[in-house]
């Protein structure tokens, strides 16, 4: 009875720490300002206690942001379409991409605040790595069917027939279209993968909503436009 009491009080105390760092990121004009002892205090708990269960602010931040995009990963991996592994990859890619730049407009400032994190590449991070390996292996997906119908087309894009063969990244480094390990696509899709991300970074989002006053309709359909151009297809920003 003792060790369960325990264990409850132990799953209160991170629910309190996640929606206190959560709630301090939201009101901060700058996710560096919000220190540890902040947070603590703000969750009624020690700041040993953030430290034995998250290591430091990095890692506490990291616990946020996982908390709060896990519905969407789910829904990737296991929902139906357009954003799980049944949908088409030409429905798919910017289905994927609009759903993403949704939860950054709706969490920019603990995506930003992860963004910041440490004094390493946010590129290196876990979960960029997780949404370009998605995003990657759909591209593939994509290439393969534009590549029965038209020969010389990668993701959407015709090469150059005179170029050499893209380099193949290493089978298993990452997730499948399905969340689940496969064959690395090609180096074009890797590319174009990194490039169409490169539109739902996080501190482009904030320049763009916050500081040009763009409107969350106006944002998604200017990517929902880019992505169209990118897979060759008609499109012109709103």
């Amino acid at each position: 009875m003792a060790e369960r009491k325990a264990r409850a009080d132990a799953l209160r105390n991170r629910e309190a720490v996640l929606a206190a760092a959560d709630a301090l990121f939201a009101r901060s004009a700058s996710p560096r300002s919000v220190s540890m002892d902040e947070i603590a205090a703000a969750a009624g708990v020690g700041k040993g206690t953030l430290f034995r269960r998250f290591g430091d602010r990095t890692g506490l931040i990291r616990a946020v942001f996982d908390a709060r995009i896990e519905p969407l990963r789910q829904a990737v991996t296991d929902g139906p379409a357009p954003l799980g592994p049944s949908a088409a990859p030409r429905e798919r890619v910017p289905a994927l991409l609009d759903a993403l730049l949704c939860f950054k407009l709706d969490h920019r400032h603990l995506a930003l605040a992860l963004e910041e994190a440490g004094s390493g590449s946010p590129y290196q991070g876990a979960s960029y790595a997780w949404w370009h390996a998605i995003l990657r292996d759909t591209l593939g997906r994509l290439a393969g069917t534009a590549a029965a119908a038209t020969p010389g087309v990668t993701s959407g894009v015709t090469t150059d027939a005179t170029a050499g063969p893209p380099a193949g990244g290493r089978s298993g480094d990452a997730p499948s279209g399905d969340g689940r390990s496969g064959d690395a696509p090609s180096g074009a899709d890797d590319f174009t993968a990194h490039v169409l991300l490169a539109a739902t970074r996080a501190d482009l989002v904030e320049h763009l909503a916050d500081q040009e006053g763009a409107t969350p309709d106006r944002l998604r359909a200017q990517l929902a436009a880019f992505v169209a151009r990118v897979l060759g297809e008609e499109g012109r920003a709103a």
